[in-house]
């Protein structure tokens, strides 16, 4: 890599190398049977340049090359972008466990046997039932050099497991599911199992919901389906700099519930999206970004927030290729004091909702979300009585959680991206079909 960035600095003002690698190994089971055992390796080199104050960018997956490398990276800087900022200085990076032995000794045995493990439980429990269950393993490094000293290396493992299932009778279709994640190596299929037989036991009677305004508790999954994703846009700072997110113009404004605090945090020990630094070698920090319902901040990579005036906030990303972008890396929603029967013990009639499908294809940047329950079910006089069906769910995100929310007590991880607990909602728009 320093060849690569010496050979960089005859031709450019400034550059920067980033090298990312990874290995994983699957194993996928369908229709309740092992189906495939695979390993794949992966490796890409990038190359950043500054060239006459604009931006050159180019990529291989053959670092031995880095002549073509340099020549192509130079040559796209004639069309670039204007770079409004500078590369990082050597920097200290806060000391953040991701990395776990353990999860590249875990055998390929021991994952069949997991995943088996899985199947055969949920499966005894619902005869009839055909499962998918996934269990990876993997280890990704990371390594940045800049021609201002700026310099970055880690390692982190990650192990992930998890299961979906289908029960068919008829015309009706049953969808369950968890999974775990974490950067050690997690063999307690309970983890997951629990949850999943949790949520066949409250599906075995079917119930009927009214069209109208209903109150409605979203599960961590059900928060993770419907109201995530335009918060993740709306507190993106590119899309604040294109002045497309409606909190753009907020900022110390009260725009939710004052019991509702978000933050954006890489740095929690042993989460496969926690990290020392960003993709452009900035230290990882805790971000607020709502703080007692009022718009503490956004999160920026170092191009977008030099053009807004402010600084990087090391959401600088890019995966294995591309230009780095503001990303965020785990939402953090912090719990109330509420617990989940308390919540379902408040409703006269309303909804749970597990799992929306297609929320995310209206206007997310507006907050809206519309989608089908996908695993949902009807609280009658404080009690869940049976599964929805033919189902949908919609509303605003700023509305539904500006009015008087509550926060469960209890908090879990949603994949690796969200860290939340239940959130009950007074007043959300239902339509059934029955």
């Amino acid at each position: 890599m320093e060849a690569i960035l010496e050979q960089a600095k005859k031709s450019a003002e400034a550059a920067e190398v980033f090298s990312v690698s990874s290995e994983e190994t699957q194993v996928h089971f369908e229709a309740n049977r092992l189906k495939h055992l695979q390993t794949k390796q992966q490796t890409s080199l990038a190359l950043r340049v500054i060239r006459q104050g604009r931006l050159g960018y180019a990529i291989t997956t053959s670092p031995d090359d880095y002549k073509s490398l340099v020549d192509n990276a130079v040559e796209t800087s004639r069309f670039g972008m204007e770079a409004k900022f500078e590369l990082p200085l050597a920097s200290t990076y806060p000391p953040i466990e991701v990395l776990s032995a353990d999860v590249e000794s875990v055998s390929i045995e021991a994952m069949v046997e997991l995943g088996e493990k899985l199947i055969a439980a949920v499966a005894g429990h619902t005869p009839g039932i055909i499962c998918e269950a996934e269990v990876s393993r993997g280890v990704v490094s990371v390594r940045l050099v800049n021609s201002r000293g700026g310099q970055a290396a880690y390692r982190k493992s990650y192990f992930r497991f998890g299961i979906e299932g289908n029960l068919t009778k008829g015309t009706d279709m049953l969808f369950v599911g968890d999974s775990h994640s974490s950067c050690r190596a997690v063999l307690e299929a309970g983890i997951v199992l629990a949850p999943v037989v949790q949520q066949l036991e409250m599906a075995r009677s079917q119930a009927t919901v009214a069209t109208k305004s209903l109150p409605v508790v979203f599960t961590p999954h059900g928060v993770a389906s419907a109201l995530v994703m335009p918060l993740m846009a709306a507190f993106n700072g590119k899309t604040v700099l294109e002045g497309a997110s409606p909190l753009g113009q907020k900022l110390g404004e009260e725009a939710f519930d004052r019991k509702f605090r978000l933050w954006d945090d890489p740095t929690v020990s042993l989460r496969p999206s926690s990290r020392p630094c960003d993709d452009e070698g900035m230290p990882s920090q805790r971000t607020p970004l709502i703080e007692a319902g009022k718009v503490a901040g956004f999160f920026y990579d170092l191009q977008t927030a030099a053009l807004a005036g402010t600084k990087s906030t090391g959401n600088g990303s890019r995966g294995h290729g591309g230009l780095p972008a503001p990303s965020a890396s785990a939402f953090v929603i912090a719990p109330g004091d509420t617990t989940f029967n308390d919540m379902v013990g408040d409703i006269r009639e309303g909804l749970v909702v597990e799992q929306l499908m297609g929320a995310g294809q209206g206007n997310i940047l507006g907050g809206d979300f519309s989608g089908n329950v996908l695993l949902g079910y009807k609280v009658e006089n404080g009690k869940i009585v049976g599964r929805v069906k033919d189902t949908m769910v919609s509303g605003n995100v700023y509305q539904a959680l500006k009015e008087s929310i509550a926060l469960g007590r209890d908090v879990r991880w949603v994949d690796a991206f969200l860290h939340t607990p239940h959130i009950y909602c007074p007043s959300i728009s239902v339509a059934s079909k029955g």
